[in-house]
Order: structure tokens, then sequence, then C-alpha cells
């Protein structure tokens, strides 16, 4: 099957939420598996949404009103399943292990990311607001491909303000999340700023086009504390 035109691909994520987040050619050090018939992959593709992209799709879809667990997971599984199978691609998830696949890794080599204080990736454009949803593979080299030399944000970034704003001082510059403290906080605290999306996140000076709504930041809160 003929690999598709880009912009085909692209009209088709953006209609269900989703946006091409970078590709590279693997290597053998990228621990990227081969295709289920045997074949090299030669070309992976990174998928995933930003906080204004996928929520108000996500909110008319059956999972999202089914009462079932995992809505996100299922949404994304059904959708970019049936488009991998489309256009002839083999697709991994994030969610599916363990063992599970080394999404950020992979994210790096895309180019444009680096790791933040939040534990999160940065990426030039979309700060910490891009999720990572899935990848298709294919053993054909792909118009689609966008991996970029360019470093991610956080080495560039001065003032860090997202190590100051968080009222229980979760995060810290190297990098240490302190995921039990979050949680308490709003636990014990319905009314937080915190559940209209994480201060840390929110205070960050990229991406800040790409910051959730209130109502899907705390679609996201309410799935991290377990509710």
């Amino acid at each position: 099957m003929a690999t598709p035109a880009a912009a085909t691909i692209e009209k088709d994520l953006a209609a269900t939420g989703f946006l091409l987040l970078g590709g590279f050619m693997p290597e053998d050090a990228d621990g990227v598996p081969a295709l289920s018939d045997g074949a090299a992959t030669r070309a992976l593709l990174l998928l995933g949404s930003t906080g204004p992209s996928l929520g108000p799709v996500l909110r008319l879809s059956p999972e999202y009103s089914d009462n079932c667990p995992d809505p996100l997971d299922r949404y994304t599984r059904r959708v970019l399943g049936t488009m991998a199978s489309r256009y002839g691609f083999q697709i991994l998830f994030p969610f599916d292990g363990p063992p599970y696949h080394p999404f950020q890794r992979w994210a790096v080599r895309c180019g444009g990311f680096s790791q933040s204080p939040l534990g999160v990736l940065a990426h030039t454009e979309f700060g910490p607001w891009s999720g990572f949803r899935a990848v298709f593979l294919s053993s054909s080299p792909s118009d689609l491909l966008t991996r970029t030399s360019r470093q991610g944000p956080c080495e560039t970034c001065v003032d860090k303000p997202c190590l100051t704003i968080c009222p229980v001082n979760a995060v810290s510059l190297k990098g240490d999340y302190d995921v039990a403290g979050c949680r308490t906080h709003l636990e014990q605290n319905p009314d937080a700023d915190c559940w209209s999306g994480c201060l840390a996140r929110r205070a960050c000076p990229f991406g800040v086009d790409h910051k959730p709504p209130a109502d899907t930041a705390r679609f996201h809160m309410k799935s991290f504390v377990g509710l």
C-alpha cells in the first residue's frame, strides 16, 4: 500500500483531535521493534495531542459518555487504530504494557523536545502540553518525517517559573517530582486552582496557545487523582 501524502494524513489526524509531533528513521539503538511481518521499520511517526485540540472531539465520542474506565485510551485505540489499518501502518501505543515502549526517548529523537523539571517533555512549539498517543511504523520512508536538530526549550529558559509557583513545592530543578504530595494536595483541596490544570505547567512560557481549557484540564486531573 502506498504511503499517504502528508497533507492527507495530517488532515485526518486534525479531524480526530490528534496531530503529528515528528518522526525519524530508526537506528538499532532506538529500540524500535521490527514490523509484525519481520520487515525492518524505516519510519516512525509520533502522534499526539495538545491542550485545546483533543478535548472537544473526545467529549463527543461514545467512549467519553459510556462511564467505562480509560475513555481517552479507548478513543485513541479506536480512532488511530482504524487510521493505521486504512493507511497500512503498524501502530504502537504508550499504554500497552508492561513492558512499555520508550515514547519519551523516541520523542527526543524527533527533535524539538527537552526534559523539563516537571517530569514531562517540553516542546519548542507546544511547551509541556503535548501528549504522546501512538506511533505509526512503516517499512517505507515517508514524507511525513519531520525530524529536526532543534533543542527543546528548557535549555534556553532562564527564569524557570515552573519551579516557584507550585503550592506544595512538588517540582525541583533536579527534575524530581513529588507525585504523592501533588496528589494529596488535590485530594485535600477540591477547590484548589490546580484542578484547572497544574500551576507549574501553566507557568511555562512556551506553548501558551496550547494550554487546555479548564474542563479538559479537570478531566486529566481527575484521571491523575483516580476519580
